[in-house]
């Protein structure tokens, strides 16, 4: 028995592999998510400028050879801080996913499994925090916390966390009616054991999924907060906040606005991308 288990796994691993590398859309998708990951860990040697030193002979230069993306208010250059701008927004998208997933995941499992009081309790206070919109709910919690990256990532991820909650309770209540976790109960494995080893692998796979299209979100929370002032504070460089202080000179200088939306318009597609071409290829009826 454990040999089929064995010799099944790697061969729907590699029709898995298979299906997203024939999907295109997915591919491109991965293509950009990698560049953006590139760019924020290179930032510092991509950088032809400091990003956060001004210089007042260049205030609101159109782009030049000199200044591919032009410079901003204050003179800083604008392709500068749109690479070390995709730090802050790929630092919030991954750690506010993380915690939703920390968060959420593990409610999911205790309530799907063990069902009744546990579930009652949590699926009540996931369907409070579920009534209120995403967006709604993440501007309240981070104008509580106070304005930072951090409070901004945290305020993201506890706003995302009932997705997860909602989707492995979901996945839980299937699973644990499969003849394998009964199998699992009847020669005396605890609950915790059956919980690790037979229910969260077999969930998993859709909680990726929801990840990487929980990230496309994130980024977009993240800009959005940073937007009003909740987020990375200046003179730190971040995509949300160079849209808030480009929107006083649309007219004078439109390229400030047009390249942080480009690139928040980019990476959102990539992680949507995918997510899309991993929901296809993780697809159980196909696997």
């Amino acid at each position: 028995m454990a040999t089929i288990v064995e010799t099944a796994l790697p061969r729907k691993r590699n029709r898995a592999l298979g299906r997203f590398m024939r999907n295109r859309a997915a591919v491109a998708g991965a293509a950009i998510v990698l560049l953006v990951i590139l760019v924020a860990v290179f930032a510092p040697w991509l950088s032809p400028y400091d990003p956060v030193q001004a210089s007042f002979m260049t205030v609101r230069k159109a782009p030049s050879a000199s200044h591919w993306f032009g410079t901003d208010e204050l003179g800083r250059d604008v392709l500068t801080r749109l690479l070390w701008g995709a730090r802050a927004s790929l630092l919030a998208g991954v750690v506010s996913v993380g915690i939703a997933v920390v968060i959420g995941v593990p409610l999911g499992l205790l309530a799907g499994y063990f069902g009744r009081f546990v579930d009652g309790v949590i699926s009540r206070f996931t369907d409070a925090l579920l009534s209120i919109p995403f967006l709604i709910l993440a501007i309240a919690l981070a104008a509580f916390l106070g304005p930072s990256l951090t409070n901004a990532m945290i305020a993201i991820g506890v706003s995302a966390m009932p997705r997860f909650v909602r989707l492995t309770r979901g996945q839980a209540i299937s699973v644990k009616a499969e003849d394998y976790v009964e199998g699992a109960r009847a020669i005396g494995l605890g609950h915790f054991r059956i919980i690790v080893r037979y229910i969260l692998p077999n969930v998993l796979p859709p909680i990726i999924v929801q990840a990487s299209l929980t990230v496309a979100m994130a980024i977009i929370a993240e800009a959005s907060l940073s937007f009003l002032g909740l987020g990375q504070l200046p003179p730190a460089p971040s995509w949300g906040s160079m849209l808030n202080t480009a929107k006083d000179f649309v007219s004078q200088a439109p390229w400030m606005s047009v390249f942080p939306g480009i690139a928040i318009f980019l990476a959102v597609l990539g992680f949507n991308l995918l997510g899309d071409g991993l929901r296809d290829a993780l697809d159980p009826r196909e696997l």
